[in-house]
């Protein structure tokens, strides 16, 4: 069933994105062109890819401490959870040098 729900979701975005393919290159300097803007973009996914990385750390470190046992644990779930905050900040960056 959960399975489903997400394959519903999939397709769902999918058929979402379809008409930005299809759409018309839009010409650099005119009023619909977001190239200017990249840079924000990428600079607050970065704010935010660090805030989420210092939240997750501090989270960890503080179940550490309470838990001493369960660190191995607690290890992998952080590097897995980084891991992943940090490849949003790699595909903003790709994105960015893509958009150039």
């Amino acid at each position: 069933m959960k399975s489903s729900k997400l394959f519903v979701l999939f397709l769902f975005l999918f058929v979402l994105t379809v008409p930005t393919f299809a759409a018309e290159p839009i010409n650099p300097g005119s009023p619909g062109d977001l190239r200017p803007l990249i840079p924000l973009a990428m600079g607050i996914a970065s704010g935010l890819c660090a805030l989420g990385q210092g939240k997750a750390t501090a989270g960890a470190a503080e179940a550490i401490a309470r838990n001493p046992g369960a660190s191995g644990a607690i290890r992998g779930s952080l590097l897995l959870g980084l891991i992943l905050i940090e490849s949003l900040a790699l595909y903003t960056l790709v994105v960015v040098f893509l958009q150039k």
